[in-house]
């Protein structure tokens, strides 16, 4: 069974995890997770070794890495995907890059066991990174495709009856979002970041369908066009 390792800078948390899932044992997770604003460089490569070291491995018996390929930061996004492709290439691994909104919504459905979930986070600029997603058997399945918007724009899924949970930084922009929205989201968590520990386990699941793609094919997603923004005159 395989082994799989993932690394996410994405937010102003830091984290990597180790997920190992062998033939007749029980499966193993292995985490490390810290808010590190401005110190992702600093932090993550020694959380690997951390996590390695503590479940005995070495990176020779990686089967699989993977990152958080976004939404999020632009700086943090791309010191995760360095240091995640640096890994695969050298180790002539696949490189799955997994979505840190469904992060967010695999960590609602786990810790609430919610199924309706609207994950938002802060891209600054007076906007939110949003999706919308029905989860199901430990898998999110995307109702509303991840986008950037301002909060006054967002609209949830008509056809999905019952109260939705939001979960994730774009929540504490929530009083700026439609009375509807406000009206249907019935609990939110607005101090969530997206973690390794739910990108691993989404790594996997990707894995086992037969997921394999090359380091060099894996990019970053930033849902916007422009990665830099100047504040005009």
């Amino acid at each position: 069974m395989p082994i799989l390792l993932a690394l996410d800078a994405s937010s102003s948390a830091c984290s990597a995890a180790l997920l190992l899932q062998r033939e007749g044992a029980e499966e193993q997770l292995v985490s490390r997770f810290a808010l590190t604003p401005r110190e992702h460089t600093r932090r993550l490569l020694p959380m690997v070794d951390e996590v390695l070291a503590e479940a005995g491995l070495t990176p020779a018996q990686l089967d699989a890495v993977a990152y958080g390929r976004g939404p999020g930061s632009f700086t943090g996004l791309r010191i995760a995907a360095g240091a995640a492709q640096g890994l695969a290439y050298g180790l002539d691994r696949p490189l799955l890059g997994v979505s840190t909104l469904e992060a967010l919504a695999l960590a609602a459905h786990r810790r609430h066991d919610v199924e309706r979930v609207v994950t938002a986070m802060d891209a600054r600029m007076g906007e939110i990174y949003v999706a919308a997603w029905h989860c199901r058997n430990g898998s999110p399945e995307a109702l509303l495709q991840e986008a950037v918007m301002p909060p006054q724009r967002l609209e949830l899924p008509t056809a999905e009856l019952g109260e939705w949970y939001g979960i994730g930084s774009g929540w504490s922009l929530r009083e700026l979002m439609p009375a509807e929205v406000r009206t249907a989201v019935s609990d939110y968590d607005a101090e969530a970041e997206p973690a390794a520990e739910e990108l691993v386990r989404l790594a996997a699941r990707d894995y086992a369908a037969g997921a394999r793609p090359a380091a060099h094919e894996s990019q970053p997603i930033y849902l916007r066009d422009q990665v830099a923004w100047q504040k005009g005159a």
